[in-house]
């Protein structure tokens, strides 16, 4: 059974990656777009699903390997590979510094304090020469849509393997107890702020990889663009709604609400506008624990699933 569901994901990654030569250009940018997202959604996963730190400021890690490419090509003439290494690095530490200190508060108190990085981060590059202020950076153009959705893809395949792999380690399971109790996991030998700041990083890593793709994909970066909270909001709501904390859930998610979300903004704009906020209302509701954990109990439940959430989590 697991090796023909292992053959099928492989024959999925395989036809994803043949599209660009059979599809038209509107469907490759939309995959694009549908990649990176799940992409960031895979990364909050890390420290959000698994670890279980509610992270508003992985938009600050985007941001950071945004302009890592950025300022690497435009102001150092450096190749693109380069300055994603450079944001990777940057973003990374980053991560490491702020994990430190910030991975000690919990709950509510550490999500309003990483929402707030975001609009600190903004403050700072727009006052920065050398990312071009608040005017932002134009980067050199590349027509080759292609490359982009491959180097997409493959990022979201790394990110989804690393998950993976996370779910059967020592080092995932480290996480998981984190969250489910974190004094109980010291008491067994967990060394909760090494495994924390880990997976901060970690989540950073892949976050910041994917702006940098976006950043040469646009040509265009500013620091309200890159740091927008809104786009943390989008990673979040698709990790829940596909299932915080396990493999697939988040790449599920980000698929489903992208092209729901695709197709009410071509034909109904207004409605496009509410939809992520009607999204967290019937999730958080109905489904609680995403897609994945609704497709492993809704055959035996049936419609006393949906029935039981709305019961132990009324107000």
């Amino acid at each position: 059974m697991k090796a023909a569901r292992a053959l099928a994901l492989a024959a999925i990654v395989v036809a994803l990656a043949a599209l660009p030569w059979f599809g038209n250009p509107v469907v490759v940018q939309f995959g694009i777009s549908v990649l990176l997202l799940a992409t960031l959604a895979q990364g909050w996963n890390i420290i959000g699903g698994f670890t279980g730190y509610p992270s508003f400021g992985n938009s600050v890690f985007y941001g950071l390997g945004a302009y890592g490419v950025a300022i690497a090509m435009v102001q150092y003439h450096l190749s693109f590979w380069l300055g994603l290494l450079a944001g990777l690095a940057l973003a990374v530490a980053f991560a490491a510094v702020l994990g430190v200190a910030v991975l000690r508060l919990k709950g509510h108190y550490f999500a309003i304090c990483t929402l707030g990085l975001a609009f600190v981060m903004t403050a700072i590059v727009s006052n920065l020469e050398i990312a071009g202020s608040n005017i932002g950076l134009v980067l050199p153009l590349l027509k080759s849509e292609v490359l982009f959705y491959e180097l997409a893809l493959g990022l979201l395949v790394a990110a989804t393997l690393a998950v993976f792999w996370l779910s059967r380690s020592r080092f995932g399971l480290g996480l998981i107890a984190i969250r489910e109790n974190e004094e109980g996991a010291a008491v067994m030998g967990v060394n909760t702020t090494l495994y924390k700041v880990l997976a901060f990083m970690l989540s950073a890593a892949f976050t910041s990889l994917a702006g940098g793709i976006y950043a040469y994909y646009i040509t265009f970066i500013d620091p309200v663009s890159v740091f927008d909270v809104v786009l943390n909001v989008k990673m979040i709501i698709m990790a829940v709604f596909g299932g915080a904390g396990s493999v697939l859930g988040p790449v599920v998610g980000a698929l489903v609400l992208s092209t729901i979300s695709e197709v009410l903004a071509t034909r109904i704009t207004s409605l496009a506008s509410m939809f992520f906020g009607v999204v967290i209302v019937v999730a958080v509701v109905f489904m609680p624990r995403g897609i994945a954990h609704m497709t492993r109990h809704l055959r035996g439940a049936g419609w006393r699933y949906f029935v039981d959430n709305v019961r132990s989590h009324r107000i």
